[in-house]
């Protein structure tokens, strides 16, 4: 199933691609549009599922743009409005003629992913058949034969069949959402939706109402645990959760009921709650970043899965399931890993677990040629993923570097790092480095890393 298309209209290079890279990022398509004659060309081309207008612009202002756009009743994509020269006038005007909302510039970058991603749900809630609504992209699987895998898929299938909350732990990449999918095809609402919300890409300041929904008279904005309703509600990296938050899901899980910001009635909760995290939670909880109630209430059932490395047997399996997948879903040709191209794999200890294997089959099939993957192509794509950031402390010429370049030197070094160690995940480089993501995404593109080649 393709990613929703996002169209960017704006007459700053600058903007544009940053709003690209950022978006691209989140694992959305992306256009851009330096005017108003070329947006046009582009919505032609391909009909966006939003777009991003700005509202100055040199030929056709984005208000202008707007009204043309809402006179196409057939072709109608929900519009945020952007202005580095907002008011509060201009806001009323853009949501009055039909803009979904209206945010200003410099954007900040919570409030763009939160909105785009609360436009689109609403869009195609709007649109969609609610049998469509919640289609899982691809049926999850369990792969392997080795005794951990058939252990953990017979845990699993017993597990799904009961009601109570699943807490998922285990290390980064090791597939925490294949297993909650997995819950909930084999459980009894699998007929219901499945919702996947990754706790790190949503916005503090909106968790109330991302969680719980809200109000505004007579019209109601369903937050995550209502679109959830006779399904199953995921919540990956729980530990990445706010405390405030935290309270009040945990409320709403003793209660079975919640009200909606800005409502009065209480909403009653028919969703099983699948929690995941990478985190001793434990641990946190001692450390007061954690509630310990609400980790007692979503640890009713633990599911540990164990990294790759303790199973290493079922690597050959993994290389065949996602060299079929890519050929299937994305149209890469086929290629075929021989034996001792497995073997070298087999051997090799994944640090980032299934998602490195995953990234690695896709680019062995990207950037290889011919039909078969030997062994001393594998080498060279482990060496190049797993080659060490150059260190600072055991390179003595750096010592006799000016300071602004050596602490560019060791910037660039420690951010390879982290791309590489954490799969390429901007949300966990910016919580790990501590740096807002918009200046993350400046800084990488001031030291010439390309955040994309992982």
């Amino acid at each position: 199933m393709p990613n929703e298309h996002i169209l960017i209209v704006d007459d700053e290079p600058d903007i544009r691609s940053l709003l690209k890279d950022i978006l691209e990022d989140e694992g959305y398509d992306v256009a851009v549009a330096e005017n108003a004659e070329v947006a046009e060309l582009s919505r032609q081309k391909q009909r966006p599922d939003l777009v991003l207008l700005d509202i100055w612009m040199p030929d056709m202002d984005g208000i202008s743009l707007l009204k043309q756009w809402n006179n196409d009743k057939e072709a109608s994509s929900p519009v945020i409005m952007m202005s580095g020269h907002g008011t509060v006038e201009t806001a009323v005007e853009a949501t009055r003629i039909g803009a979904y909302d209206f945010i200003e510039k410099p954007v900040s970058l919570g409030k763009l992913l939160t909105t785009v991603q609360r436009a689109l749900e609403e869009h195609k809630n709007k649109n969609e058949p609610a049998t469509l609504r919640y289609r899982l992209s691809s049926t999850p699987e369990l792969v392997g034969h080795s005794k951990i895998i058939k252990q953990l898929r017979e845990q699993t299938q017993r597990i799904a069949q009961h009601e109570a909350p699943v807490l998922i732990q285990g290390e980064l990449g090791n597939g925490k959402n294949i297993i909650a999918r997995f819950l909930h095809i084999n459980s009894h609402r699998k007929n219901g939706p499945f919702i996947d919300a990754g706790v790190t890409a949503l916005t503090a300041g909106k968790l109330t109402e991302i969680f719980f929904g809200r109000e505004e008279g007579d019209e109601i904005h369903p937050g995550l645990l209502e679109q959830a309703t006779t399904g199953s509600l995921f919540l990956d990296d729980i530990g990445d959760l706010d405390l405030d938050t935290q309270g009040q899901l945990l409320s709403a899980l003793e209660t079975g009921r919640f009200h909606r910001q800005g409502g009065s009635t209480p909403v009653t909760m028919d969703v099983r709650i699948i929690a995941a995290s990478h985190y001793d939670l434990n641990h946190r909880c001692a450390e007061g970043h954690f509630h310990s109630e609400l980790y007692h209430h979503l640890n009713v059932i633990p599911l540990y899965i164990p990294p790759l490395r303790e199973h290493l047997e079922d690597v050959p399996d993994l290389i065949n399931f996602y060299v079929a997948y890519f050929v299937d879903h994305d149209g890469l040709s086929y290629r075929n890993f021989n034996v001792a191209a497995k073997n070298r794999l087999r051997h090799y200890h994944w640090p980032g677990n299934i998602r490195e294997l995953r990234n690695l089959v896709q680019r062995l099939l990207i950037v290889g040629t011919g039909n078969e993957i030997n062994v001393d192509e594998v080498e060279t794509a482990l060496a190049t993923q797993v080659q060490a950031s150059p260190s600072i402390e055991s390179n003595s010429s750096t010592y006799k570097l000016p300071l602004r370049e050596a602490r560019e030197q060791f910037e660039r070094a420690y951010f390879q790092h982290l791309l590489h160690e954490m799969g390429g995940n901007i949300v966990k480089i910016s919580q790990h480095a501590g740096i807002e993501r918009t200046h993350l995404y400046r800084k990488l593109r001031a030291l010439g890393i390309d955040n994309k080649q992982k």
